[in-house]
């Protein structure tokens, strides 16, 4: 598999571009070659500066000084920058390339023997599989943990990742891999996901005054990918297994304790005493309402009469 980062198709309104003395000798020899094969210096994309490399054959260090001069005045322009394509990167490290190659050789062993059936495995299976169809390809285990649905598009035969605001990644399959069926395989969950949520944890949980649940969707972070690709790589994966289910305790009828019926008896006055105390409190708070009226034309009268102090104090 390879990654082919591709540059932006337009420069803009930028100002006259200032390269520093040290690269100016690397990059005037970049642009007069593109200029003389017909190619765009400003921006330039990754296959141009990988067809400059071929036709400009050097030591890895002279190629490497090449390159990062070529990327400078790209980021001084706000652009983004060829050399760090994953193609270039593997084409001027050989260590790199072939570190690369290596894990691509044991992915390729390790997909097909994750399950994607079953629970809980077929879960997991599809997930790290992704993790190390990406991991192979050359993304960072930031790369991949930053990345969404929506940064994702499945081709035919490749995946194209938006790994930034323009950083575009176009991974392919080299092996046995295919990163379109892994991703799809991954996709599926997470659509059955979206259409059938489950309301079981719900239960046991509880919903703050806001409508919210304890439940907040964190995704794994780059340090959680990293200790997944290298636990597979090292074959010591993570066993998933079925968390053991707990069946209802159904009581029997032989446990079931038996309701305690207690007769109360009623003397024949204990309804005659209930009407007489509520006919006595009628009778006593008949009144009341007359005498509530009284306070509240008092308490009129005395505000009237501090109004009238007030307008005198005023007059005077």
């Amino acid at each position: 598999m390879y990654v082919d980062m591709t540059a932006p198709t337009g420069l803009g309104n930028s100002p006259r571009l200032v390269v520093p003395r040290r690269d100016r000798h690397d990059w005037v020899l970049f642009a007069d070659w593109c200029e003389a094969c017909g190619h765009r210096a400003l921006p330039a994309h990754p296959s141009v500066l990988a067809e400059f490399f071929a036709d400009h054959p050097a030591a890895e260090g002279t190629q490497r000084r090449r390159a990062t001069a070529i990327n400078a005045v790209h980021t001084r322009a706000g652009l983004t920058a060829p050399g760090r394509a994953e193609t270039i990167r593997q084409l001027l490290g050989t260590a790199r390339a072939d570190r690369l190659a290596r894990v691509g050789e044991r992915v390729a062993q390790l997909v097909p023997q994750l399950p994607v059936t079953g629970w809980p495995g077929g879960l997991f299976g599809r997930r790290d599989a992704l993790l190390l169809t990406l991991a192979a390809a050359g993304l960072g285990f930031e790369e991949i943990a930053r990345l969404r649905r929506t940064d994702v598009t499945a081709e035919r035969d490749a995946l194209v990742l938006r790994a930034g605001e323009e950083h575009w990644v176009r991974v392919t399959a080299e092996s046995s891999v295919e990163p379109t069926a892994v991703y799809r395989n991954w996709v599926e969950v997470l659509g059955f996901l979206d259409r059938y949520p489950s309301t079981q944890l719900l239960g046991g949980r509880p919903i703050d005054r806001w409508g919210h649940t304890p439940f907040d969707p964190t995704p794994l972070t780059g340090q959680s990918v990293a200790a997944l690709v290298r636990a597979h790589l090292a074959g010591q994966a993570p066993v998933h297994k079925r968390p053991p289910s707990k069946p209802p305790a159904t009581p029997t009828l032989e446990n079931t304790p038996l309701p305690v019926v207690v007769d109360v008896e009623l003397d024949q006055g204990y309804y005659d005493r209930g009407i007489a105390a509520r006919r006595n409190a009628h009778t006593h708070l008949d009144d009341v309402t007359d005498i509530l009226d009284g306070i509240e034309d008092e308490a009129d009268k005395l505000l009237a009469d501090l109004l009238a102090i007030l307008d005198c104090t005023e007059i005077d």
